[in-house]
This record gives C-alpha cells, structure tokens and sequence, in this order.
C-alpha cells in the first residue's frame, strides 16, 4: 500500500500552519493514525502537540531540501512507523523538488495552496512562476484574510487561468468562508458541428482537451497550429500545436496533439497549418495513458497568427 502524502503548499506567513494544526486537531482526520509531519518552513505559527486528540503525530523539521533524499524520508517513515504523512512545503521552491525525492511508496494524496489574499497577486506578478507552480498541482486554493466586500475577481482569474479544475474557497476577516461558484466559459463553443479554436485560445483549448477528452470524443475541431514530427510515430502521424508560456519567457513549452494525416511526413516542421480533424480517445504514449488523438479530415497551409506564443 502507498503511504499517502497531505502537502500543503504557500508562502510564509499564508495560513499553512494554522490549516494543518486545526486538522491534526480534527479527530475526523486525527483518529490515531500515525503521521509523520514535515515541516519545510517555519513561520511565526507553530505546531501544538499537546492539543492533539491522539499522541500520533512525529514532526521532523527539514532545514535543508537539497540534501533531502528518498532514503532519508523513508529512514523517517520507519523511525515512526508512520502510516501517512503531511507535508508543509516551503513557499520559496517549487512544489517538485519535493515530490521528486519522495520514496516510490509515496503517493500524493492531496495538495492544497494558501494564499494571503494581501499579497498573493503582488507575488504573482514578482513571483509568477513560483505562483504558477503550486495552482497547477492543487486541488483547492485558499485565498484567506480576505477583507469582507472584496472583490474576488481578481483571485478567481488567477487561480482559473492555471488551473481551471482547481476549488477555490474565500476565507474572510470574520470568520466566514465561501466557496467560488462563478462559472468560466470557454471562449469557443463546444456543441458546435465545428468546434473553431481562435489563435489567443489554443492553450485553453489544449489544457481543456487532454484534461477532459472523454467531453470532444467524436468531435471534429478546427485550429492553427505548428506543425512538429513525432519521434517514434514518423508516417502518418504528426503532432499540431502551439508554443505556451505557462508562467514566464523561461517556462515555454511546445504543447501538441497527436494527429494521424496520410500526408504527415511531408509537412514542414514549424510550419503553420490549419488543421480540421475528428477527435477520438486512445491510448498514446505522450500521454503515458489515454488522451485525445485527432484523425484530420484537412490539412492545409496557414499564415502565421500575430503572436508565435500563446498564454492561458
């Protein structure tokens, strides 16, 4: 059996600490399971054992995340006996360095974000990339301190621009908590007989497609793309799509679909095209498991969009 990890991740000073102390003190979560508790950060908040319902909890401080290694981790798991562990990330390193030195047996079994809504979109733009990092792997994010009457637009657009699946909830100054319910449409309809993919869109076409293929099976969609060639699939296969800045000039990814066309292997790499293809869902080894693959119906040549790079 895997051990499963809680990470929570955040700057200093976000509310991860206080999150994670009310939990271990939550006997819904608390009911003597031993845990092992990493703390990667320490802020002015600390842990309180003694409030604890049961005396199960083993917190290891981690000074140093570089000279962590998986065998370190699992030295920890069998000094506890740990059955699980909760993991307090620090907010200054991104959320993979630590998941790359977790022991196989680790699995993730959750991550939440805590933002403090006075200075999360400051970070954001001084940040980006740090900020990037721990919406894309969250389930949930938790703007507090939110002063009551704010506008939560700008926290929504935030999180959504990352991570569309991502739970948002608003924790106010009194207390009180709410749960985003404002709805994001995608700025192209997808119960047309044509699904037409503007230029700026691709990257929001992209992450809603290979997110949630099952919703475009048998779909025919239509789009600009650059055309680039599949290692090991070099007849009849190419691969269509864009260059995406997912949070900064360094961080620019090729993201492209496979796609099967008769006439694959002369197409000019990096050249524009405008594909029109059917969209069906299989098994490819891009995706390591199931995901979209397109059978194109046309492919012709396209003049370049205004901007060679798209952002979410």
């Amino acid at each position: 059996m895997p051990i499963p990890v809680y990470a929570f991740t955040g700057f200093l000073e976000s509310g991860k600490t206080k999150f994670i102390q009310e939990t271990l003190e939550d006997p819904r979560f608390n009911a003597g399971e031993r845990t092992l508790l990493l703390v990667m950060e320490e802020g002015e908040e600390e842990y309180h054992a003694d409030t604890y319902p049961h005396n199960c909890v083993y917190q290891e401080i981690i000074d140093d995340l570089d000279e962590l290694t998986p065998e370190t981790l699992t030295a920890m798991v069998q000094k506890y006996h740990a059955r699980r562990v909760v993991a307090e990330l620090n907010g200054m390193r991104l959320a993979g360095e630590f998941y790359e030195k977790m022991p196989e047996d680790w699995a993730i079994a959750q991550e939440v974000m805590f933002a403090d809504s006075g200075t999360i979109l400051s970070y954001n733009a001084n940040m980006r990339q740090l900020v990037v990092d721990k919406l894309t792997g969250a389930e949930m994010v938790v703007f507090n301190r939110m002063p009551l009457g704010a506008d939560i637009m700008p926290y929504h657009k935030l999180a959504r621009a990352v991570n569309r699946r991502i739970d948002i909830v608003y924790d106010y100054v009194d207390g009180s908590t709410k749960f985003d319910d404002i709805e994001d449409p995608l700025p192209f309809d997808i119960n047309a007989p044509v699904i037409e993919v503007g230029d700026d869109d691709y990257a929001l076409f992209y992450r809603d497609i290979t997110e949630e293929p099952k919703k475009y099976d048998k779909k025919t969609v239509r789009f600009k793309a650059q055309v680039a060639k599949l290692k090991r699939e070099k007849v009849g296969m190419f691969a269509p799509g864009r260059f995406v800045m997912t949070c900064c000039e360094a961080d620019i990814t090729f993201m492209g679909i496979p796609c099967k066309w008769p006439g694959a292997e002369k197409l000019t790499p990096r050249s524009y095209v405008m594909v029109e293809a059917k969209v069906s869902v299989q098994y490819h080894s891009l995706y390591r498991g199931v995901g979209p693959i397109l059978t194109a119906t046309s492919v012709t040549s396209a003049a370049p969009p205004d901007q060679d790079v798209v952002t979410f």
